[in-house]
């Protein structure tokens, strides 16, 4: 038997096998850095009326694939009128677009009336969110002074809220979270309800948060823009103007309140697109609106300038 040949032929397995196991090396960070989810209160989220899943909110970690330097951080909050959650194409989609500019997404899957809560739990939530990014901001590479906010919808209400209402932290706080801002270096709005008790305002997402009965004083104060002032976050906004579930308006009246406060701000309103469209990708014109998001981003200096251009 010719020994050259066998030698050949035991080769090619060998080399496969070694080329399976070079592979695998190469794919495992990527598998091990996919997203994961962890309870926003470990000991219980205050005001919990049980022990159910939907007593629980959480925080789901999309990272974007390792960077030298500390990445910027958005706190995503999905829609659905405060009586539900669009996690997919307000959620996961978009904690996904974040990752390709390298920037990580946290995803807050926030009480709200479809699971039995009303103020003040979804603005707990969020503003938890922001603190936990913040105080393990070195665990996940984030850069603790680019950690922004996101919300569609009645979400973007919600952003746009801890965009208005937020705290330094206390630093006598035996919890490490508790200790540390939460207010949003910047926000991103998409279809944002803003406006309570107006001619433009989403009734369903009013009354899921505050009841039909509210104090006036309430509703003033949840009310966004009338609450903007210097020290609001500078703020990217799009709406669509065919949007008839939560008129143009909303975003249009926050935008003339940062700028009457001299914060710095983006509004892009684009013709078509109904309400609710995510990323637009099926929908010209208003399919741009990422780009224009990513664009400000960058201007702002929140994004690497190797990132995706």
């Amino acid at each position: 038997m010719n020994t050259t040949t066998n030698r050949a032929r035991m080769t090619k397995p060998l080399c496969l096998a070694l080329a399976l196991a070079a592979i695998a090396v190469l794919i495992a960070p990527a598998l091990a850095a996919g997203p994961k989810t962890e309870l926003l209160w470990p000991k219980g989220a205050p005001g919990a009326k049980g022990d159910r899943p939907a007593d629980k909110p959480a925080l789901t970690i999309y990272l974007p694939q390792e960077s030298k330097a500390p990445t910027a951080a958005v706190v995503i909050c999905p829609g659905g009128g405060y009586g539900a959650l669009a996690m997919d194409h307000e959620g996961h989609q978009i904690a996904q677009w974040f990752n390709s500019l390298g920037v990580a997404g946290f995803i807050v899957d926030y009480r709200h009336r479809g699971k039995g809560y009303s103020h003040p739990a979804p603005l707990q939530d969020a503003q938890r969110a922001i603190r936990t990014v913040r105080a393990r901001a070195a665990e996940w590479n984030v850069d603790p002074a680019k950690i922004g906010i996101m919300g569609f919808s009645a979400g973007g209400h919600l952003a746009s809220t801890a965009g208005t209402h937020f705290d330094q932290g206390n630093p006598a706080a035996d919890d490490r979270v508790e200790q540390v801002s939460c207010r949003p270096d910047f926000m991103i709005l998409c279809y944002p309800v803003v406006m309570f008790d107006e001619k433009y305002t989403h009734r369903g997402s009013q009354q899921n948060l505050l009841g039909k009965d509210a104090d006036p004083a309430l509703v003033r104060s949840l009310s966004s823009e009338k609450q903007v002032t210097r020290e609001t976050p500078p703020t990217f906004l799009f709406h669509t103007d065919e949007d008839k579930g939560v008129p143009a308006e909303n975003s249009v009246s926050f935008y003339l309140a940062l700028r009457s406060a001299g914060v710095p701000a983006e509004l892009h309103v684009y013709q078509r697109g109904p309400h609710g469209i995510g990323l637009g990708a099926k929908v010209p014109g208003t399919s741009e609106w990422p780009k224009a998001c990513e664009n400000w981003m960058r201007n702002r200096g929140l994004l690497d300038l190797k990132a995706k251009k």
